[in-house]
């Protein structure tokens, strides 16, 4: 047995051995690997030490690849789509298993098309146009961060300052226009825009004439945050310029993609011309992680280029796609997998002129070697390398660089796990997700202009045009707003003295017109006005202008400056205090509760006492009337009879406690009745409008008639318009409208000097005055803060009382119909009362119960059964319920009733000829 067993691992093992060999001797000496990027760029540049170097480091460390060496082969492309597209098939034909690059998302769209057909992995390290996805690029791998994560980073910075709407300079290719589409959305998300797109051509042609043009026509825009995403040709030129036109300060900020970051780290110091005309940009930088290996390849740079061009991110991202793809290939050689190409027959061709298509074969191992791409877990130059589902690399996070003197600094970061921090992104990646506003940090930024306030983010446009402001023309309620007389763009009034005022708080200078909006007959019509700033007319609209939801839809409000509100103006009459007012605090059905209810705390104190409290016996007469003394004495406190039982006692005080809350509320209504003016309305506010068939007046223009024609349903012919106080006042007089619904301010201006009408019924809306501005309007928000820091420092009051303030009627204390006091306002009481004595009952006759039974169950039965027995025990009950108790002795027990039943019958007697003793006595006492 033990030698079979021998026989079988040595078997095993010769197995084990000759297929390790064979794997070992399946390994090809040398794999061809492609790059294909731009060797004169200055991202080419170092790309290429940098692949050079990662290949020497892969062929030198026999760990990596076991034997097999690396032939990377290089070619030159230009970001031509068409031409990189035949520089990459001219590359594909020497027999490459993949290819690091393209460096131009341009050649990457085009070369992806025949990557796929060859089935030959494209590894880029620098083109980041985020329209590269899995679908339309299926062999296509990012070694690098997707432009999609460098918009969302610059969206979040945009509105981290507050700034709403920027202007976008960008290459006129694929990397230019989809990078900037990217940005369009991501400001979307944000609430911001892009208020201009400024393409500039790619090619190298461009001249400084064609930047000229276009930034002078930038210049004279509303926006001063300007997002540079072009090449390092086109931005040496808009450097100049910029500073030429005087754009570098004068309030502009300046944003720049990672092109600019590659140029300061590679050519570092920059040429002094050059770098003073990007004094406080921001710059987003790729972000790599530092450790001793990063280190140790900066030294080992430094001595290899003499420190130009300098080691920037995408030598380190191309160096790692070496890394990413030395693995990927060990991984896939390990799994069996060969070297081996074939041809496509798809490409196969007799035809002469498709000689050089036929030159070019499928790799077999393609997909394989892509899967083994994708699944690569190591850590790089730049940190962890791994892929997402988009094929990107995970973690994606950004340096934020200010350009201050000759150099830079780092003022934060941002990383797609938790926004902007001034923390290493790598330290948050252990805590929780935090993305809300108050956990966005950076440290200060030195701004183009110097300081480090930021700048405002824009300005009018300098094109020498004032901007016209739309005032509402109107006939009535001058007060408001109106023109001064001889005069066309000249207002004067309430609303106007605001807007002027909050002008002058702003930091900045506004230049602006009045223009009248209306025929000067009858008040404008106000959605209209604000439907002119929708078309373009106005630039604003200035005014007693009522911010509802259909304007709110169209345009931006400011901050309320006024509080205003619907509601009912109605006549009304004096209602004078008649005998009977003592009777008006509470309703009837209120004082029928509290009559029943002092009846029967009456009864239920007479029931707890009556066997034990002389003061609660005596004749029928007697009882009766101390009864309805006892709970009638009670309103006033004075009730003379002491309660000695705990359950009246407990009654008592129960009631007493709600007689006092009904006294006191009865005390306060009545005084209110008496002193008070009461007036009186047949129109009780909106519901009873809209229930009934009142002709109902409103102002011309205003947004009441639309309001209650198609919110509340009110037919139009129940409507009529008026145009003036006087007009409101000769209407409600001769009956030409039962009601009037208008605005608050409007109808506290009426009222002051209208003396005989009242609002009647709450205000139904809520709603306030505001002036009207342009969607996304910058002017809006900073118009709403000086309307604020108005009515803190109280001009705004002061601005109320110059114009509004103009009242002649008499403040009588008068109220429409004041309510009575209805009975659920105190039912509670009332429910806690009952309780109270319902408890009280429970327990009393409980005990009694207990007694009569321990009576009847040891009572001696009678000869004669039936009704005589019955009649017997219903004379015991009464006699138990009316017996006389003396409360200083103790409880007797029962048995002692229990022992001669003749004794207590004749003991019953007794008692009962004392009870008429006693109560003939009582007559006799009052007769006498």
């Amino acid at each position: 047995m033990n030698i079979y067993r021998f026989r079988v691992l040595f078997i095993y093992l010769l197995f084990v051995v000759s297929n390790g060999a064979g794997n070992d001797a399946a390994r090809p000496a040398v794999i061809n690997v492609g790059a294909l990027f731009n060797f004169n760029s200055s991202i080419g540049k170092v790309a290429k030490i940098a692949l050079q170097e990662a290949v020497n480091d892969v062929n030198s460390d026999s760990s990596v690849l076991h034997g097999t060496k690396l032939n990377l082969i290089m070619k030159e492309s230009v970001c031509s789509g068409f031409l990189g597209f035949i520089q990459a098939m001219q590359l594909m034909a020497k027999e490459v298993v993949a290819i690091i690059g393209p460096q131009s998302s341009a050649v990457a769209h085009m070369v992806t098309l025949i990557a796929k057909e060859l089935q030959t992995p494209l590894l880029s390290f620098a083109a980041t146009d985020a329209t590269l996805t899995p679908l339309n690029s299926p062999f296509f791998v990012r070694a690098t961060i997707c432009d999609y994560y460098q918009m969302t980073a610059i969206s979040e910075l945009v509105d981290y300052y507050g700034w709403r709407e920027v202007v976008a300079v960008f290459d006129d290719d694929d990397y230019g226009r989809n990078g900037i589409a990217a940005l369009d959305d991501a400001l979307a998300d944000k609430l911001g825009r892009i208020s201009y797109k400024a393409a500039i051509p790619p090619t190298t042609s461009v001249t400084r004439s064609d930047i000229m043009d276009i930034f002078v026509k930038i210049a004279m825009l509303e926006s001063r945050v300007i997002i540079l995403h072009v090449n390092s040709h086109s931005g040496r030129i808009i450097f100049n310029v910029a500073s030429y036109l005087g754009m570098i300060g004068n309030g502009y900020a300046w944003i720049s993609t990672d092109w600019l970051s590659s140029l300061l780290d590679s050519y570092s110091p920059l040429p002094s011309d050059m770098i003073n005309s990007m004094q406080g940009f921001l710059v987003m930088r790729a972000h790599t992680r530092d450790s001793n290996r990063k280190k140790a390849f900066a030294s080992r740079w430094k001595s290899i280029t003499g420190g130009s061009p300098g080691l920037n991110a995408f030598a380190l991202y191309a160096y790692d796609s070496v890394s990413i793809l030395a693995h990927a290939i060990d991984a896939y050689l390990n799994q069996g997998g060969n070297v081996s190409f074939s041809s496509d027959t798809k490409l196969h061709s007799s035809n002469s002129s498709e000689r050089f298509l036929q030159g070019m074969r499928k790799f077999d191992g393609g997909p394989a070697l892509l899967s083994s791409i994708l699944k690569t877990n190591i850590t790089g130059l730049t940190g962890p390398l791994k892929f997402n589902s988009e094929r990107s690399l995970v973690d994606p996070a950004y340096d934020i660089i200010n350009v201050i003197g000759t150099g830079y600094r780092v003022v934060g970061y941002w990383s797609n796990y938790s926004g902007l921090s001034t923390t290493l992104p790598e330290s948050l990646y252990s805590r929780p997700p935090n993305r809300s506003s108050a956990n966005q940090h950076l440290h200060p930024v030195f701004w183009p202009d110097g300081s480090t306030t930021p700048p405002r983010g824009w300005v009018f446009p300098n094109s020498g045009t004032q901007l016209k402001i739309g005032v509402p023309l109107r006939v009535s309620f001058k007060e408001f707003v109106s023109r001064v007389p001889g005069t066309n763009d000249m207002f004067k009034g309430f609303c106007i003295d605001v807007f002027q005022s909050a002008v002058n708080l702003l930091p900045y200078p506004v230049p602006y017109e009045f223009v009248s909006f209306g025929d000067g007959h009858k008040n404008p019509n106000y959605t209209d006005l604000v439907n002119m700033i929708l078309a373009g007319k106005f630039d604003a609209a200035v005014g007693d202008i009522a911010i509802v939801t259909s304007r709110t839809k169209i345009v931006d409000f400011t901050q309320p400056f006024v509080s205003s509100g619907l509601v009912v103006v109605a006549p009304f009459k004096k209602l004078n205090s008649g005998a009977w007012a003592f009777l008006e605090p509470f309703s009837p059905l209120m004082w029928g509760v509290i009559v029943l209810s002092f009846l029967t705390v009456g009864v239920v104190v007479w029931i707890l006492e009556h066997r034990i409290n002389d003061e609660f016996r005596g004749s029928p007469t007697r009882q009766f009337i101390t009864i309805l003394w006892f709970s009638f004495s009670t309103l006033t406190f004075s009730h003379k009879e002491n309660t000695i039982s705990c359950l009246g006692r407990m009654v008592v005080i129960i009631w007493l406690f709600v007689v006092l809350i009904l006294t006191s509320s009865y005390t306060a209504s009545l005084t209110s009745i008496l002193t008070v003016q009461q007036l009186s309305s047949a129109i009780k506010g909106i519901d009873s409008l809209v229930a009934g068939n009142e002709r109902i007046g409103y102002q011309a223009g205003s947004f009441a008639q639309m309001y209650l024609t198609e919110e509340l349903n009110i037919s139009k012919s129940r409507l009529v318009e008026l145009t003036s106080p006087e007009e409101y006042a000769e209407a409600l007089r001769v009956g030409r409208i039962d009601a009037l619904v208008d605005e608050l301010p409007y109808v506290e201006l009426f009222l002051s000097s209208q003396c005989d009408y009242r609002i009647v019924g709450p205000e139904f809306t809520r709603s306030g005055w505001g002036f009207a501005f342009p969607r996304d309007s910058p002017l809006a928000p900073d118009m709403s803060t000086a309307i604020l820091k108005l009515s803190e420092n109280g001009d705004l009051q002061r601005i109320h009382d110059k114009w509004l303030t103009t009242s002649s009627c008499s403040q009588d204390n008068t109220e429409i119909e004041s309510s009575q006091l209805h009975l659920k306002s105190f039912l509670g009481l009332f429910l806690l009362c009952g309780i109270a004595c319902i408890v009280a009952l429970c327990i009393y006759f409980t005990r009694i119960c207990r007694r009569f039974h321990h009576a009847s169950r040891n009572q001696v039965v009678s000869e004669f059964q039936g009704s005589n027995s019955n009649l017997q025990r219903l004379r015991t009950l009464i006699t138990l319920i009316d017996e006389k108790k003396d409360p200083s002795k103790k409880r007797k027990k029962s048995r002692e009733i229990e022992d001669s039943p003749f004794e207590d019958e004749r003991g019953e007697e007794s008692e009962r000829s004392a009870k008429r003793n006693q109560s003939q006595i009582s007559r006799d006492g009052d007769s006498d």
